[in-house]
């Protein structure tokens, strides 16, 4: 039972708003035996969280933020929805504004960026207890939130199943001049791909091959993941390259002229979830991350199809054909910060070859 005095305790360290109050850190860093009763009692106060992510919105941000709110109905939830460059964009200058309004962020290739900028705070969780040490970030400014694997996507009807490419080698094939497109604006788009050829290859011979790809057209599209699979699907590019591999797989469970290939190695990136420095709501942000990154909140993203860091979470048998480590394949991870380290020469290339 939460006594009186426990009450007044989570008010003085733990709410936010008031002259006594402790900083946000405290929430975050707090691991005491009653770290929940206090938790609890300041979100209550609080009364909302307000949650940035790049998740499908229908498919997974929807999902896991009523699920959260059905565990605690005091907490109202608003997110947003964007890639990482947006997100990262939206939550610096809201920090340079003096103005922080997103409590947590949760990105695939915004994470360095934001640690280097100063807009999020240190955290601990006892939800990540069962993670594996290479999915949390040593210094506490980050947890993987889900695993991401990357593949070509490809439209059935357009390329026969014999013909899919299915080495990098085989992208520099004519009969694919034109036909493929990646997302030019997106950190995991055409920068991650070009890092993973650099890294395979090295800085000479991966240069080489940019330049051959080059000469096949690769569209340059503005948008959405999962818009750039659907244009696909509908027939519009017969390959994407450099996309969320499960997505194809989703769309052909439903019916859609879709599939994926994965070419060796593999390239993989950590989503990561954070806390916002100054989060306005911090004892509810530290909620929704324990939330997030717990079996619970995992097994909400393992049914919308999304791959979990959490040993205790078993990915769908369709999405095994594309995890690199069941299927004999490399895989080049790009943690937070080698994909930050990565950017600005992949950058370069992109502009170099591939800017039109």
């Amino acid at each position: 039972m939460i006594t009186r005095r426990v009450m007044l305790q989570a008010a003085l360290l733990f709410t936010a708003g008031s002259a006594s109050a402790a900083p946000a850190r405290d929430a975050a860093q707090y691991t005491g035996p009653d770290r929940t009763q206090l938790l609890e009692a300041g979100a209550r106060r609080e009364g909302k969280v307000v949650f940035y992510s790049g998740m499908i919105e229908n498919q997974a941000l929807r999902p896991i933020a009523q699920a959260f709110h059905q565990k605690y109905p005091f907490i109202a939830v608003e997110s947003w929805r964007g890639d990482s460059r947006a997100l990262v964009q939206k939550a610096l200058t809201e920090r340079r504004a003096g103005h922080t309004i997103g409590d947590v962020l949760e990105s695939t290739g915004g994470a360095e960026a934001l640690i280097k900028a100063g807009a999020v705070a240190a955290f601990r969780s006892p939800a990540t207890a069962d993670y594996a040490a290479k999915y949390i970030d040593p210094n506490g400014f980050w947890a993987v939130s889900r695993l991401d694997y990357f593949g070509l996507a490809y439209n059935t009807r357009q390329v026969p199943t014999a013909e899919v490419p299915k080495s990098y080698d085989d992208l520099l094939n004519p009969k694919w001049r034109g036909g493929i497109a990646w997302r030019a604006d997106s950190e995991v788009g055409a920068p991650l791909f070009i890092a993973g050829i650099i890294r395979q290859f090295g800085r000479q011979r991966g240069e080489a091959y940019l330049q051959k790809l080059a000469g096949q057209r690769i569209v340059n599209y503005a948008g959405s993941a999962r818009a750039l699979v659907d244009r696909v699907g509908a027939g519009e590019y017969k390959i994407a390259l450099e996309i969320y591999a499960h997505h194809p797989l989703i769309s052909k469970a439903k019916g859609a002229p879709l599939d994926t290939v994965m070419l060796d190695p593999v390239p993989s990136a950590l989503s990561t979830i954070q806390l916002a420095k100054d989060a306005p709501h911090p004892n509810a942000a530290m909620l929704l991350i324990d939330f997030v990154l717990s079996r619970e909140g995992q097994e909400v993203l393992r049914k919308a199809d999304y791959f979990s860091a959490n040993p205790r979470v078993q990915t769908s048998a369709m999405l095994q054909k594309i995890i690199p480590g069941l299927n004999g394949m490399q895989e080049i991870v790009f943690t937070p910060a080698l994909m930050f380290d990565s950017r600005d020469e992949a950058n370069a290339l992109f502009n170099r070859f591939f800017r039109q």
